[in-house]
């Protein structure tokens, strides 16, 4: 079966190139296409990591037990050669020929990895993901003043972190080769940790965690509230052969759990759509109903992500996503509803602790709306006041018209998309979903989707890469004082004091502990600390006599000058009122006193 070459094509060399050896296997049948589009990424990922600017792709059987057969091998090969000759300078080995190599490899932590692109099995590939590599995206910068540059025509002097995410976004390495900063924290916190009993992706909750989770989820539904929503719930897997469902599989990017189960081919859902989409069809909604709006915290919603692109909190395959819905009587109504989400994103952002400096926006439409709704698109940037990542397309593929999403750039500048808006134009006609006008007639609403955070475990991911970074730079981390698992710890120097600790503590009605251990106060302080406290009370026989306490307040603080003002136990109380108005409250996650409490990691 060997290919025809030319004699120049018998022999070659590449210096400072990523050779990846290859095999074509059974499940590549499926569809070749898919494969390499998936494969070409892989491989165009890791050149880009490495810095290689030539990539030799070599045929080797050996690497696998279930070859394809030859047709679709030599298919395969050819395309991912035309796939990367546009980035790379490629060499080819011919297919079916005794072949000799040698071969020098640097001491590098990517010198030696693999890949395996596995199209069909164990999981669901949607018709949208096979074809996203094939979506032509014009890129630009669209300033506060309405200028739309080309990406590299544009100046990112001061707009540092923007070019990261536009590199990012058009380079598409997802993976990660190191562990980010957020891991080790959320671990040392006691917070979050791998689950070696399950998939990967999948995490476990400590106290302190799962506290930080649950005020999350309450408040952005307290805010989905605001905005007039009503709170659903719907099943976490669906049949894959309900004619709908499957239409729909095939328009969204991601990666699908499949089940079988009682002769059903079954799937668990990767975002809460299609189960408001059902319950909107069997509803009858008058056009004075509308703009009408559900939400549902999916806990959880599942996608099969690659196993290189799973790192801590930041991409899992079990997440936890606010899901809201809204249908709107046209566009011009979903178009101003839009622009409402968009500004009450921005505010559910900043009050997590995170604000406009500290994520980048991207805005996405295809050609004919901006046409159609330019003024609105830039009003869109203007109120965020910084330039934006614009992303066109000249024909819509997806099921949306616009669509934007305020990504968080970490450690590693790696970029992750936090709250999103979408006007989806197809899933009232696929599902069948109607409202009645004011004339009887039925109609087709437009259909908003909206995550005004992000998934949950996302958003505590930003959280943390935020506040390391600030201590990189010098900076004092904290988490915001209404998130905090432990607002106030008191800390009294003797056992004669601890009396007064508690009385403190029952005072203050806030998350309060003592840290009652048998330590040195030098410690204590340290370990409180190394928690991130917003307030640490120390009692002593000063306090005893005064009534007052010596507080440390973590937010005033600078590093190794620690901020400490005098204060009485309703100045304190008032203090914690005012920084937590209006936010969703828990009572302390573990026993109070410190002594009582286990060790999770």
């Amino acid at each position: 079966m060997a290919e025809d070459v030319p004699d120049d094509a018998k022999s070659g060399r590449l210096e400072e190139a990523l050779c990846a050896f290859i095999a074509v296997e059974k499940y590549d049948e499926d569809d070749p296409q898919a494969v390499v589009a998936q494969a070409s990424k892989e491989i165009a990922d890791v050149a880009t990591q490495v810095k290689a600017e030539r990539v030799m792709l070599y045929p080797y059987a050996h690497l696998s037990s279930a070859l394809s057969s030859p047709d679709t091998a030599v298919k395969v090969m050819k395309g991912l050669e035309a796939a990367l000759a546009g980035e790379f300078q490629v060499m080819r080995a011919p297919f079916g020929w005794y072949k000799a190599f040698q071969l020098s490899c640097k001491g590098h932590p990517l010198s030696e990895l693999s890949r395996s692109i596995r199209i069909g099995e164990g999981e669901v590939v949607s018709e949208a993901l096979k074809a996203e590599s094939k979506v032509v995206s014009h890129w630009k910068i669209l300033t506060p003043e309405g200028k739309m540059v080309p990406v590299e025509d544009f100046d990112f002097t001061g707009h540092e972190k923007l070019q990261k995410f536009v590199r990012y976004e058009i380079e598409k390495a997802r993976a990660v080769d190191r562990i980010p900063p957020h891991v080790e924290l959320m671990r040392r916190l006691e917070l979050v940790d791998y689950e070696p009993g399950s998939d990967p992706g999948n995490l476990r909750f400590y106290p302190k965690g799962r506290l930080i989770k649950a005020l999350l989820e309450n408040y952005v539904l307290d805010r989905a509230g605001d905005l007039g929503a009503m709170e659903v719930e719907t099943p976490i897997m669906y049949d894959m052969e309900h004619p709908t469902l499957k239409k729909y599989l095939d328009r969204f990017p991601a990666r699908q759990y499949a089940i079988d189960a009682e002769k059903k081919h079954l799937f668990l859902r990767f975002a809460a759509c299609f189960g408001q989409f059902l319950m909107g069809h069997d509803m009858t909604v008058s056009y004075k109903s509308l703009p009408l709006r559900m939400i549902e915290i999916t806990r959880y919603s599942f996608r099969r992500e690659q196993r290189g692109e799973l790192v801590g909190l930041r991409r899992l395959r079990a997440f936890t996503m606010p899901d809201m819905h809204t249908l709107c009587t046209d566009m011009k109504s979903a178009v101003e509803e839009f622009g409402k989400q968009y500004a009450a994103s921005i505010s559910v952002l900043d009050d997590a602790g995170l604000d406009l400096k500290d994520y980048e926006v991207a805005i996405r439409f295809t050609r004919d709306f901006y046409q159609e709704n330019e003024d609105f698109v830039k009003s869109l940037v203007n109120t965020v006041k910084k330039p934006v990542l614009i992303e066109t397309w000249d024909d819509r593929f997806f099921y949306f018209v616009l669509k934007f999403e305020f990504n968080f750039v970490d450690a590693l500048d790696k970029a992750s998309a936090l709250s999103t808006v979408q006007i989806d134009v197809e899933n009232a006609d696929r599902y069948d979903i109607n409202y009645i006008d004011a004339d009887g007639a039925a109609r087709r609403p437009i259909i908003l989707h909206c995550s005004p955070s992000g998934a949950i475990e996302r958003l505590m991911y930003a959280l943390l890469e935020k506040e390391a970074m600030k201590a990189a730079a010098g900076e004092v981390p904290m988490l915001p004082v209404w998130l905090s698992p432990t607002q106030v710890r008191i800390i009294p120097v003797a056992e004669r004091h601890q009396a007064r600790a508690f009385q403190v503590a029952e005072a203050l009605n806030f998350r309060v502990d003592v840290d009652d251990r048998e330590e040195t106060v030098g410690k204590k302080i340290r370990d409180a600390g190394r928690e991130w406290l917003p307030y640490v009370v120390v009692i002593g026989d000063d306090e005893l006599a005064s009534g007052e306490l010596t507080v440390t307040i973590r937010a005033k603080s600078q590093p190794k000058e620690p901020a400490k003002a005098g204060m009485t136990v309703d100045e304190l109380r008032l203090r914690l009122q005012e920084e937590t108005a209006g936010k969703p409250w828990r009572r302390l996650p573990l026993p109070q006193k410190l002594s009582e409490r286990p060790k999770f990691v």
